[in-house]
Order: C-alpha cells, then sequence, then structure tokens
C-alpha cells in the first residue's frame, strides 16, 4: 500500500497564538473516520498515515487525473469556529501540512454557522480554458506604470560558492520582499468576493502546493518557486491591480493570476524550500523590475512562457534552476536575492548560528525565543541569554522548528532566523495590541456614533483599534493606521468587515456596525486565552529601555524628548526622518519624524512609539551614532569629582562633542578621570542649559548631555 502523512498545525492570532486541545477528525470522502486526535500544547496533531495513488503518477504528464488521494478533515475547538475542510490532497511519500488560523466565536454568537471550505484541485489538472487564458497584456519587460513603486536597495555581485561563471550570479539587494500581501478570492471584477491579508513567504507556500507535485526534483520545484515569487513581485512592485483602482495585490484566479486556495495545505519539502528562497527573484539584466514569469502546465495548456512539466524533463537533465529559467525566459534573465524583507527587523548575521557562537545576534535570537515561549510553552527556556549559544539555545532552537515544521537541527540558519523574527513580531503585535485595549478604554456598550468617511478624534481611534486588533484573527479584515481619521484605508477595512460580518458593505459605521464591532471584540476577548505578560528581560547594554507607556500625539516628557533626539541624529542614515526641535512635546512634526522612519524601518506607520518603534529608534541610534554596544543608560550612582571609569569616559567625549557648538565650555581630556577641568566643563555645561551648576552629574545632567550631543 502507498501511504502519505497528514499534520495539522492549529493556530490563531495570525500564528501568535497556538489552539491546544484542538479535536481533529480526519475522514475519507465515503464519511469512514480514520484518525480523531487532539492538538498538543503547541497546536499541532498528527503525523496521520493515509493511504495514497503510487508516487510515479506524479511524475507523468501524460496523467490526467489527481495522482493523489483526498480526505476531509474536521477541526473543533471550544470558543472557536469549526472548520470542516475537504478535498486535502495526500500524496504517496510527501507530509502534507495543513495549517488553520481559528476565528474566535463572538460574545453575541454572530458567528454560528461553521466555516466550509471545499479545496480546488491542484492547477495542473484544471481546463484549459481557466488556465491564465485571459492575462491582460503587460507593457514592455512587464512594467506597468506605478503610483509608487517598492523601494529597492542597492545591490553587491555575490558569487555562489564555486561558481566562476558570471550569468549564474546572485545578487543581494533589490525588490522590497512584503511582509503581507492581498489577495482576492475571485475574478479582479467580483467585488463581492473576500480579500485576504496574507503573510508573503505563506502565500507562496500554499500557490506552490497548489500548482505543482511536490514530488518533482528539487531544481524544479526551485525553478517554480522563483517563477511565483517573481510573477506576485512583479504584481506588487508594479501595481498592478491597486493602479486600476482594485484594493488587493493579487487574484486567486488561474484565468488572471495563480492558485491561491483558502485554507489549503502545504507540503513540507515545499514549505522548507520557501523558507530557503522565497526572497529570491528573477529580473533581467539592466532591469530593476521583478520579470512577468507567465507559466502555464506545458501539457494540456501551452503559452509563451515557461512549461511547469517542462521543468520536471530539464531537471532531469540535470539543469540548475537558472538555466531551466533561462530556457523559457529571456537569456540575461538573472536571480536576486533581497535581504530587504518586510517583517525581518535585523537582516541574518550572514553565517549560521549555532553551539559555540557568540555575540549580539546570539543574544537577539535568545531573547526572541524566550518572548516566544510564553505563547508557545513547549519551547525550552533560555536560562541564560548572555548571548553565547550553548547547548539549552540549541534545544530551544529545534523545538521552535519542529513547532513551525522546519528542519530541526538546532541551528539558526537564515530560514530559522527570519520564522524567529516573522513571530516575534506576531505575539509581540498581539501583546502590544491586547495592551493598546486597555489605553483605549473599550467602553461597555459601542459609542452612540455614526462614523463614515472624513470623521476624526476618539471614537474613529477606537474603530481603528478593533480593526486592527481583529485583522490579527480575520485576515480578510485589513490593517489600519491609528492616527484618529476616517480616510480611504479605513473604510475599506471597514467594507471588508462588513462583508465578514454580513452586514451592508456601505463603510459607515452605524449601530448594526458598532455592535457587531464590540460582539466580536468581545468575543476575541473572551475565547482567545491570552498568554500571561512576560517577564521583563533584565536591560541591555547601551539601550534605554521602553517606558511601558506608548508615545503619541500628545505625550509629553523626557522620554519624547529622549526619541526626538534620537530621530535627529538618526537623519544622517534615513534622510527622509526630518530634523526636529527636541522639546519634549509629541506634536504633528514628531508624529511625521516617527511615521517617515517606521515606513524606512519596515513597520507599521501609525506614528505611535510602542516598544517595538521604540527599539527600532534605539537600533538605529546606536548605529547612526557609532555608539552601538555603549551603556547609555544613567549607572545608577552620580559622576561627581574623583569618579573614574567608562562613564566618566562616555561623559568627557560627549561634552568635548558639544564644545564644538558651544566653544565656552572648557576643553578637557577624555582619559576617564573626574577631575577639575572635567568638573568645570560640566558646571559651564550645567549654566548653559538651565541645570543646577554643581558639577556633579546625576541623571538629569547625564541625560541632558546626552540629548545636546545628540542635537549637534
Amino acid at each position: 500500500m502507498n501511504t502519505g502523512f497528514l499534520k495539522v498545525a492549529v493556530h490563531t492570532g495570525d500564528d501568535a497564538i497556538p489552539v491546544p486541545n484542538a479535536k481533529i477528525i480526519v475522514s475519507d470522502p465515503s464519511g469512514k473516520i480514520r484518525y480523531q486526535a487532539k492538538t498538543d500544547a503547541g497546536g499541532m496533531a498528527g503525523n496521520f498515515v493515509l493511504a495514497a495513488p503510487n508516487k510515479s503518477l506524479t511524475l507523468d504528464p501524460e496523467n490526467r487525473k489527481p495522482a493523489y488521494s483526498t480526505y476531509n478533515i474536521d477541526i473543533t475547538a471550544d470558543g472557536y469556529v469549526t472548520k470542516h475542510i475537504s478535498n486535502v490532497p495526500i500524496v504517496d511519500t510527501q507530509t502534507c501540512i495543513l495549517q488553520e488560523n481559528m476565528q474566535p466565536l463572538t460574545d453575541e454568537n454572530i458567528v454560528t454557522t461553521d466555516e466550509y471550505l471545499d479545496l480546488a484541485p491542484l492547477a495542473l489538472l484544471l481546463p484549459v480554458e481557466n488556465r491564465q487564458a485571459d492575462i491582460p497584456p503587460l507593457q514592455p519587460e512587464g512594467i506597468a506604470e506605478a503610483a509608487d513603486p517598492l523601494p529597492f536597495m542597492p545591490v553587491d555581485d555575490v558569487r555562489p560558492d564555486g561558481s566562476d561563471d558570471a550569468d549564474s550570479r546572485i545578487i543581494t539587494g533589490g525588490a522590497r520582499i512584503p511582509d503581507y500581501i492581498t489577495v482576492h478570492l475571485g475574478i479582479p471584477t467580483n467585488a463581492s468576493a473576500r480579500n485576504l491579508r496574507i503573510r508573503f513567504s505563506d502565500y507562496v507556500k500554499n500557490v506552490t502546493s497548489g500548482e505543482i507535485y511536490s514530488t518533482w526534483p528539487q531544481s524544479s520545484l526551485e525553478a517554480n518557486i522563483h517563477a511565483i515569487v517573481t510573477f506576485v513581485l512583479n504584481r506588487v512592485y508594479t501595481e498592478w491591480y491597486r493602479s486600476r483602482g482594485y484594493n488587493f495585490d493579487i487574484t486567486n484566479s488561474t484565468s488572471y493570476d495563480m492558485n491561491y486556495r483558502d485554507g489549503g495545505p502545504v507540503f513540507e519539502n515545499i514549505s522548507r524550500l520557501v523558507d530557503q528562497i522565497f526572497n529570491v527573484y528573477a529580473r533581467r539584466i539592466g532591469f530593476e523590475n521583478p520579470y512577468f514569469t507567465e507559466f502555464c502546465n506545458g501539457s494540456t495548456v501551452s503559452c509563451p512562457g515557461m512549461s511547469q512539466w517542462g521543468t520536471v524533463t530539464l531537471a532531469n537533465q540535470g539543469r540548475s534552476p537558472l538555466e531551466i529559467l533561462r530556457f523559457y525566459y529571456p537569456k540575461d534573465l538573472e536571480l536576486i536575492t533581497s535581504n530587504n524583507i518586510g517583517g525581518v527587523t535585523e537582516s541574518y548575521p550572514g553565517s549560521a548560528l549555532s553551539i559555540g557562537s557568540q555575540g549580539a545576534p546570539v543574544k537577539r535570537i535568545q531573547d526572541q525565543l524566550n518572548r516566544i515561549r510564553v505563547n508557545y510553552p513547549l519551547i525550552t527556556q533560555i536560562s541564560n541569554p548572555n548571548g553565547t549559544f550553548g547547548q539549552d539555545t540549541a534545544d530551544a532552537v529545534r523545538v521552535f522548528q519542529r513547532t513551525f515544521n522546519m528542519t530541526a537541527d538546532g541551528i539558526v540558519g537564515r530560514a530559522t532566523w527570519n520564522k524567529i523574527n516573522f513571530i516575534f513580531l506576531a505575539v509581540t503585535k498581539l501583546a502590544e495590541l491586547n495592551g493598546e485595549g486597555i489605553r483605549v478604554s473599550i467602553g461597555e456598550a459601542p459609542p452612540n456614533v455614526v462614523l463614515s468617511a472624513g470623521a476624526r478624534g476618539n471614537h474613529v481611534l477606537e474603530l481603528q483599534f478593533i480593526l486592527n486588533y481583529l485583522s490579527l484573527f480575520y485576515p480578510s479584515i485589513p490593517t489600519v493606521i491609528q492616527d484618529g481619521v476616517f480616510e480611504s484605508r479605513t473604510k475599506n477595512s471597514v467594507i471588508e468587515f462588513q462583508k465578514a460580518f454580513e452586514l451592508t458593505p456601505d463603510g459607515i459605521v452605524g449601530p448594526a456596525t458598532w455592535n457587531k464591532l464590540y460582539a466580536a471584540y468581545r468575543g476575541t476577548e473572551e475565547n482567545v486565552p491570552m498568554p500571561p505578560a512576560p517577564t521583563p528581560t533584565p536591560p541591555a547594554p547601551g539601550r534605554p529601555q521602553f517606558p511601558g507607556t506608548s508615545l503619541r500625539l500628545g505625550s509629553t516628557g523626557a522620554n519624547v524628548r529622549l526619541m526626538q533626539s534620537f530621530l535627529n541624529v538618526i537623519n544622517a542614515v534615513y534622510p527622509t526622518v526630518p530634523k526636529l526641535t527636541a522639546d519634549g512635546i509629541f506634536g504633528q512634526q514628531t508624529e511625521g519624524a516617527v511615521k517617515a522612519f517606521q515606513q524606512a524601518a519596515f513597520l507599521t506607520p501609525d506614528g505611535i512609539i510602542g516598544p517595538i518603534t521604540w527599539d527600532k529608534i534605539v537600533d538605529a541610534y546606536l548605529r547612526a551614532s557609532g555608539q552601538e554596544g555603549v551603556d547609555l543608560t544613567y549607572p545608577g550612582t552620580p559622576l561627581r569629582a574623583g569618579s573614574r571609569g567608562n562613564t566618566v569616559r562616555l561623559m568627557q567625549t560627549f561634552l568635548s562633542d558639544i564644545r564644538a557648538s558651544y566653544p565656552s565650555l572648557p576643553l578637557i581630556t577624555v582619559d576617564g578621570i573626574f577631575g577639575p577641568n572635567t568638573e568645570a566643563a560640566v558646571i559651564g555645561f550645567q549654566r548653559l542649559f538651565g541645570l543646577v551648576p554643581d558639577g556633579v552629574i546625576g541623571p538629569a545632567t547625564w541625560y541632558a548631555i546626552i540629548e545636546q550631543r545628540n542635537n549637534r
């Protein structure tokens, strides 16, 4: 008997929270139950062994029938909408992973019906008339007029190891890989079809698993993944749909785009390949845009682009993925590896981290894993996250990798680094929004006010918060910028919410929409067990710590002044971030500078300094000022005549820098000794800036010196 394998992963909150004890029922098409199980603490169930046709059928282009068996999966969990997924494909020797994000029930049981997902067949088997038959013609080289093209980074040529062929070069840099894309579940003109916000790498895994067989040779799989990545990046980069007035990036109609299946599974080997190369795309030498990589199955359909079945033949001839692409597309095609990845807050350090590795990248991974562990308790704790990669770090990495269906080797390579970043951002975003709910003060009853485009104020801010919170659990609801202004993006999010909850999709928030917004929000609060607040990590050297409360329009005080001064220094690296007056008042100019920084750093540009934005500003400041690794935290003891050490040397350095703008300050020697000249310089500084002129560097003088040094 030929068999394949099935794993089921059940999460909620955009993978931020696993759903344990979910009941999984696996049945065959006749309704006979084959397996019943419950998910573990990490939300996983399986491996289920299931019958499947012989693998050889998946390698035969003349075979017109499905070379896989299908099964039906039911997922039930307390507090969530029950899911029924039919026609889940099982392929001989392959592991199929069904990854389902569950939607919470509302407190008024608005969503009472179960969710049914009937998966479409593999795209290779679709009829001729349904396979990219009506793709609108693109302009030459696939360049469309884009309203605001995605940014490109400078590129540096890097030869693959062992290669002396200039044509096979890989270039590091290039187009920004979006963290999420919006997929329209229908043809472009079907306004009633839902839009889904999907993580980019998950989209590529889903489409690849729905387009071709996972049994194909690796070079064939990689060539197809490159073509899929490039196709969707072409759509995003050229704003093919958005420049035509649509509010999505791509459709799931194979008459126009690619076979994305809502709720569809991925195959384990494809998932691992995509984790490695989701940021590699094709372009022609001399062109910036991702090439338009049209393709078709090559058996029942032919097209000017790549034949999917043909890639199998070429791979069996020993051709590399790039050689396969050049067989179908122009000969001057090159592959670009972009490090400009949305959702990755710190670039991969360049080499894998393993036992014995040391340094800041190790410390970063340790802190992130310990934070993820709060939501995923199966991940073992790293008891001493000190930047040294020991056995406990390897064990935690290995559990993380198993939890997210990666190769469990305990080594942090590029794929694991990126995945840890993605999940860390998901869990911290949920925690940040959960804490934000306290500040927004959601009332017991919805406000008695009607909101529509053009409205402003606290009620709009409350609406935007609820929409952002629900977007983590309902992928059809797009995120918005929480700025208290009801603009087009907020209206679009309201419309998608109304579609999801079967309301009139008019973009107006009246009593019915308010009631369902509150019911959905309350239901999420009641049914999703939020993880406990993590134990704060001890302050890292060189890092002023987040004060615990987000800074936003209207905030005042020393923390605002500190961020303003840091942003002024960052201006040297990010020229789009405007210079500010460091007055401690969070006004519109400061909000604009924060948004500009967030856009440059690929964060949500909401103009609010929460913990993630705070840390990114501090990181950028330390790099821009050449102080990475320098402790800027007040040492706890005043510095005065007779003090010695690195903290004295730091203050002497800063005072010397300030003297360039204020030559009346005495000249001092930077020697780490607090002598009479240093005391005189401190007194002179204190008099200049309205501080008590006692010659002692206490907290007020310490941070004032840092601030003035930043504002030079």
